[in-house]
């Protein structure tokens, strides 16, 4: 490429970044030069990502295979929960499991229980629970209205972002208090006895930008129907008819959240709140039908960040402090087995309530200098408090080890539900210390070539420690074509229920697991045919070591412990396409394609799909009412080795959402219809679980929105 192409190539790149460069002496990265053009690019712009090296850069120049969801795009989808617009994104799967309907985000066929494995942010903070490693239990959805936009990277980044950035990251960005000037009003209704409300509010208070959003809502979740359940094999056993089965599924709840921000110069606070009320358990904690137990989730989190402030030429800082406060438990024990289980054993049921009260505090500081010609070097330190100070369980039987009923559950003392002394529960509590630094390098090796490397040491004081590289070549091959070559090596610490667990021959801990780890080698192209068609092709290939599962343990006992015995490899394909034919009409979506083996079988991994389409279009009315319609479609699922069922079934949903101009600049109104075409989806039932007829999605349903602006 000759200077002048080159030239304006680079300020193409720039305008389709919404960012103006900066000059300066081996200055390549792409910088903002003011506030406006900074929450413009990092907030408003689908081409402009930070999670790839903690810098906002252009998608098309990050390291990493990755993925931009702005508040307009989600708007546009008619998205009322973040697992309907992680849909959206290639090779990424949303699965729920059957104990209330929690979701599953799965990338690339990386799959397990509790989906440990994807690394979910709030504004750069985990909201990984210590408990089993993922979410939370009662997690009740996520809402959107307040979100500005989604940065997704497939495949590992444990090099930047540490333990369980492992098959995947998800960061939420909430809307700053500089974006929201004024106040938005929205009102939703829908089928399941669905409405929900929220309001909005920012303003100017001196040199502070303030913003104050509050959300309530609840549902009685569709009440598809369970044909047999885990009790149903039971009442074959014992030749008793217990099972609430055929019945319907349980998932009602209800939510608040609240959020605060505060910005003042390069400082900003924020705090959020997630309360999730009297959630339901789905097809039950044990997959037999519990219409009676419910559980509740409370979460706390606060961080304050300071933002590139800079040290002396070519020096910046970066710090961050964040507390986060969370805990499950429930207003009444789950109803594990229903009255008459067990031979009739248990007449007023088997039930059980282990509850979990857990604090996070984490610092980080990270020095950036741009001093040398070519590169850009970022060094990185950070510690972590991690307290599951408080357990916490109720039940009213025990379950014997040995003997002639070992592994079979018997009542305990007179039957009533009681609470366990600590040592007699599920869980003690536990602390975990984290200590890390990493170092990073963007170096201009050559003309449109970049490398990015990274190094990252973690230490855990109860896992040991991982060491964590990455490489990124990235080649701006002309101003419409960029092909990356990436390397990335990730881990995932192990749970405290995998590490400490007691009292529970399902599965009990095992102290000394080490972390899982992944390696993977991406390549991908991206082709900019010109101004209205974008497509890219990305490629993966990964091999899985120290996979943590459960294994009978051995002698005269029953049950299982946590092992690193584990191991898979995969390999798969994304396409993916964005084309704005006609200036009314807006076409996007993807292809993606994997296949994962599981090493101790040599078959297929279980219940991942191997193929997935999406494709969505939005059109622009006349009167400037826009009609925008998805379809998605999930395939080719396997069983797990052993498991006698017919294969998963594939399914195909179709949704649609008209929105309505803006009236009088102040309202709009919103009509969505999920699942059009009433598709019978279904999600695999884990091996292990005895819900033969897998778990079913929701049938089709109805939203109605109404917003306004003031």
């Amino acid at each position: 490429m000759n200077g002048r192409a080159r030239r304006v190539a680079l300020a193409l790149g720039l305008v389709a970044a919404g960012m103006p460069a900066m000059q300066g002496a081996g200055a390549a990265t792409l910088r903002p030069e003011s506030d406006e053009d900074l929450l413009e690019a990092a907030y408003g712009d689908r081409s402009v990502i930070s999670l790839a090296t903690g810098q906002p850069q252009a998608v098309r120049r990050a390291p990493a295979v990755a993925t931009v969801i702005t508040a307009a795009e989600i708007e546009a989808m008619g998205a009322r929960d973040l697992s309907e617009v992680l849909a959206a994104v290639p090779g990424l799967h949303v699965g729920v499991t059957h104990i209330d309907y929690a979701p599953h985000y799965v990338f690339r066929g990386i799959q397990s229980d509790f989906n440990p494995q994807t690394l979910v942010l709030l504004d750069g903070v985990p909201m990984t629970t210590l408990f089993i490693g993922n979410r939370g239990l009662y997690w009740g959805g996520f809402p959107v209205h307040d979100i500005a936009r989604i940065e997704i990277v497939r495949g590992p980044a444990s090099a930047l972002h540490g333990a369980d950035a492992y098959a995947g990251v998800i960061n939420l960005v909430m809307r700053p208090a500089a974006t929201l000037q004024g106040g938005r009003l929205g009102l939703a209704v829908g089928s399941f006895r669905s409405r929900e409300a929220w309001w909005q509010h920012g303003q100017r208070l001196g040199a502070v930008e303030a913003a104050l959003s509050l959300r309530i809502g609840r549902t009685a979740g569709h009440r598809r129907i369970v044909e047999r359940d885990a009790q149903t094999a039971l009442d074959a056993v014992f030749g008793t008819r217990a099972s609430l089965a055929p019945g319907p599924l349980n998932l009602g709840h209800e939510a608040a959240d609240g959020r605060l921000d505060l910005a003042h110069g390069r400082w900003r606070w924020q705090t959020a709140y997630m309360l999730r009320d009297k959630v339901q358990t789905g097809a039950g904690v044990s997959a037999a039908l519990d219409p009676v137990g419910s559980g509740r989730s409370q979460r706390v989190l606060s961080s304050l960040t300071l933002a590139d402030q800079p040290l002396a030429k070519d020096w910046q800082l970066g710090l961050a402090f964040s507390w986060q406060s969370y805990s499950q438990y429930h207003r009444r024990p789950v109803q594990l087995f229903p009255p008459g289980a067990f031979g009739g054993q248990f007449p007023q049921g088997m039930a059980g309530a282990p509850n979990t009260w857990e604090r996070q505090a984490r610092a980080s500081a990270a020095l950036s200098y741009g001093g040398f010609t070519g590169h850009r070097w970022r060094l990185g330190l950070g510690a972590e408090h991690l307290d599951l100070h408080r357990t916490q369980e109720f039940k009213n039987f025990v379950i014997p080890t040995s003997g002639p009923l070992a592994g079979v559950p018997a009542p305990r003392g007179d039957g009533s539900v009681a609470e366990m002394p600590v040592a007699e529960s599920f869980l003690a509590p536990h602390r975990r210390r984290v200590a890390y630094a990493y170092l990073q390098d963007e170096w201009d090796l050559a003309k449109d070539w970049t490398l990015t490397a990274g190094l990252r040491r973690d230490h855990f004081s109860d896992a040991g420690s991982a060491t964590n590289p990455r490489l990124g070549l990235v080649w701006n091959a002309s101003y419409d074509l960029t092909a990356k070559l990436l390397y990335g090596h990730a881990f995932r610490a192990p749970s405290f229920n995998e590490l400490h667990s007691i009292n529970n021959p399902v599965a009990r801990g095992t102290p000394s697991l080490r972390p899982e780890t992944i390696r993977t080698l991406e390549a991908s192209l991206a082709w900019d045919a010109h101004s209205r068609l974008h497509a890219q092709l990305s490629v993966f290939r990964y091999r899985m070591r120290d996979v943590i599962r459960t294994v009978p343990d051995g002698g005269a006992s029953v049950g299982r412990s946590f092992q690193n015995i584990g191991a898979q490899r995969g390999h798969g394909a994304e396409a993916e396409f964005r084309w704005t034919p006609l200036r009314a009409l807006s076409l996007s979506g993807h292809l993606a394609w994997q296949q994962a083996i599981d090493e101790l079988t040599g078959r297929p991994a279980a219940d991942a799909p191997r193929r997935m389409a999406y494709l969505h279009a939005d059109w622009r009315l006349p009167g400037d009412w826009q009609l925008g319609t998805q379809l998605r479609h999930v395939g080719d699922r396997r069983r797990a080795f052993g498991d006698p069922r017919p294969p998963v079934r594939d399914y195909t949903t179709w949704d649609l959402h008209l929105r309505s101009p803006d009236i009088d600049e102040r309202w709009q109104f919103t009509l969505s219809i999920v699942n059009l075409a009433n598709a019978d989806a279904r999600e695999p039932s884990l091996v292990g679980v005895n819900l033969p007829g897998d778990v079913p999605l929701a049938p089709r349903s109805v939203r109605l929105g109404l917003g306004l602006a003031f």
